[in-house]
């Protein structure tokens, strides 16, 4: 495991993070997870990346639905992507019971916030993304890689 510490001091500093990122041709097939308090800045992050690998159209956050899915034209060709947020799960069995397993096993992105909500349940991540209030604007961003890929994705 390789632990990252950033700190983000503007937007401008997640959405370059985030271009580069996208820029990574390991980002393909990865299962990002993300963890921070409300408004940390992670649906913001998640809206950087998307942006950065050609998502066009409204990116909203799965708050409500759960998972939002996408298909992109990046860098790297076609790119399906999924944007899950476990916020409003009560119990890790929603996981199973909502058919996530299958999505997990297929090819694409998976961006997940709040997986700490579906522990047991959701594959180990690539990459752990902890996104942290230090004031109105600066993010400390501590970031884990769980995988070989999770340490690709950081070179």
């Amino acid at each position: 495991m390789t632990t990252l510490t950033l700190t983000w001091a503007s937007e401008q500093a997640t959405q370059s993070f985030a271009q580069q990122l996208a820029h990574n041709p390991h980002i393909q097939n990865a299962n990002l997870q993300l963890s921070g308090d409300l408004g940390a800045g992670k649906s913001t992050f998640t809206r950087h990346l998307l942006r950065a690998l050609g998502v066009a159209g409204n990116i909203k956050s799965p708050t409500y639905a759960v998972v939002e899915e996408y298909q992109s034209q990046s860098p790297f060709g076609a790119m399906n992507i999924w944007h899950f947020d476990f916020y409003r799960f009560n119990d890790p069995q929603e996981w199973e019971d909502a058919g996530f397993k299958d999505i997990f096993l297929t090819q694409g992105l998976k961006i997940s916030e709040w997986s700490e909500k579906a522990i047991g349940y959701i594959p180990q991540a690539d990459l752990h993304l902890d996104i942290q209030i230090l004031d109105n604007e600066t993010r400390q961003v501590r970031i884990n890689t769980f995988t070989e890929k999770g340490r690709l994705l950081l070179v």
